[in-house]
């Protein structure tokens, strides 16, 4: 699906200008691997592993970029994340949403349009 609302001003490096089954298109590029995205940072070497392996500990490359809010996108289908989870962020002050990857790619440019702290870990598969 193509995003056509355009949030890049000058406080924002990175959007996400679309995305579709294996893939998400980050200003002209098109990113086919599991990456971490803040509206200004952008890393493509994030390899995690499936989300039933996840521990709380596995937000922590996340959380390093001292968001307001976590997102996670989790392929496909949307992977419940539990209580410890969210725990582990609120005791960083720090909101957690897990979703669907392209709910997350939508929700992403949203809340940085509004102005808002955010880091999206998204699964690409």
């Amino acid at each position: 699906m193509k995003i056509s609302k355009d949030p890049l001003d000058d406080e924002i490096r990175y959007a996400i200008r679309g995305y579709g089954p294996g893939e998400v298109r980050i200003n002209e590029t098109v990113h086919t691997a599991s990456l971490i995205l803040t509206r200004n940072r952008l890393q493509t070497d994030w390899y995690p592993p499936p989300v039933t392996e996840w521990e709380p500990t596995e937000l922590d490359a996340l959380l390093a970029y001292d968001p307001e809010i976590l997102l996670i996108g989790t392929g496909a289908q949307l992977q419940l994340l539990g209580t410890p989870f969210l725990a582990h962020c609120l005791r960083q002050g720090v909101g957690l949403e897990t979703m669907d990857t392209a709910a997350a790619c939508r929700t992403f440019n949203i809340l940085v349009g509004e102005g808002r702290r955010v880091a999206a870990g998204l699964i690409i598969e």
